[in-house]
């Protein structure tokens, strides 16, 4: 017997903030494309970069007029303010083991540390101008508990190459394909982050997160979390058609560079963070709170 029919004007809406960015567009291929049961949702894309969701995210909870997105991608570090109002879920993590996001120059002899070396002497980077993609980024947060002492410039993540090659920076902060792009623009990555703290804590570096609202009924989240998960399933085993749709949103980059960017962040722990993906947030929030760059302890609380 075929179930009945879910119509539009009873399925659950839920609005998804995710970045046009090809791991994100990859996990999310098969909600938008529907290819697989729907579970009586109906699911709208809201596509910005994470800045501006995490933005959106933080303001829409001081705004109370202003209705915040049920679900969305944000950084690691903007969940740190707004984690009274937001579950994590368990499914849709970006996480780097052993690689991250990447500080670049344009001239690497003027930095003679280089990501083969094992022991890291931060002084590089003091009092230098670093091109960075928001405040509110993992990354920024990263760079500064590697090294605070730098002054940061705050633009969009796809001009941080330009600023550096034109000397607007002295160095830059990449995160997205600029992680794998940067040498085609005579780049040098001079420090891999997430490197760097595989070094320090033998644990991988959680960048992203996807989070629901604490105050919808919890079974429609745990029953969305399920959904989310066999949507990141299903493009995982139609790898190929999942790639091509998420090619769109490569900002150029072939498919050699697209499958290997999306084969970085999306991963076991994109499935589900599991133990040592959680011990690495709950590790880069002590770390922070202990240094000052957090005001206060990160509850933490998951859904799926």
């Amino acid at each position: 017997m075929i179930p009945a029919m879910t119509t539009a004007a009873s399925a659950k809406l839920i609005r998804i903030g995710h970045s046009p960015d090809p791991d994100d567009a990859f996990m999310f291929y098969a909600l938008a494309k529907e290819k697989i049961p729907m579970q009586g949702f109906n699911v709208k894309h809201v596509i910005e970069d994470i800045e501006s969701l995490n933005e959106r995210a933080l303001q829409q909870g001081k705004h109370r007029k202003a209705q915040p997105l049920e679900v969305t991608a944000v950084s690691c570090h903007a969940y740190a303010y707004m984690a009274d109002r937001y579950l994590v879920l368990r499914s849709g993590a970006s996480v780097g083991d052993n690689y991250g996001p990447i500080l670049v120059a344009r001239d690497g002899a003027r930095y003679p540390l280089t990501i083969s070396k094992t022991k890291r002497d931060p002084s590089f980077v003091r009092g230098k101008k670093i091109a960075v993609p928001g405040k509110l980024t993992t990354a920024y947060l990263i760079l500064q508990l590697f090294e605070a002492d730098f002054t940061p410039v705050f633009i969009p993540f796809d001009k941080i190459i330009d600023a550096v090659r034109s000397g607007a920076a002295d160095l830059g902060l990449l995160i997205h394909e600029g992680q794998i792009t940067h040498a085609k623009s005579k780049l040098v990555r001079v420090l891999d982050l997430g490197q760097w703290w595989y070094e320090k804590t033998k644990l991988p570096l959680p960048l992203g997160i996807d989070v629901v609202r604490r105050d919808l009924p919890r079974e429609q989240i745990e029953s969305f979390a399920r959904l989310f998960k066999a949507s990141i399933e299903y493009a995982v085993k139609h790898r190929k058609e999942a790639l091509q749709y998420a090619l769109q949103y490569g900002r150029g980059i072939s498919e050699k560079l697209g499958d290997r960017f999306v084969g970085m962040y999306v991963n076991d722990f994109t499935l589900d963070l599991g133990p040592r993906g959680e011990k690495g947030l709950r590790l880069l929030y002590k770390t922070a709170l202990d240094k000052g760059l957090l005001p206060s302890a990160v509850p933490l609380e998951f859904a799926g």
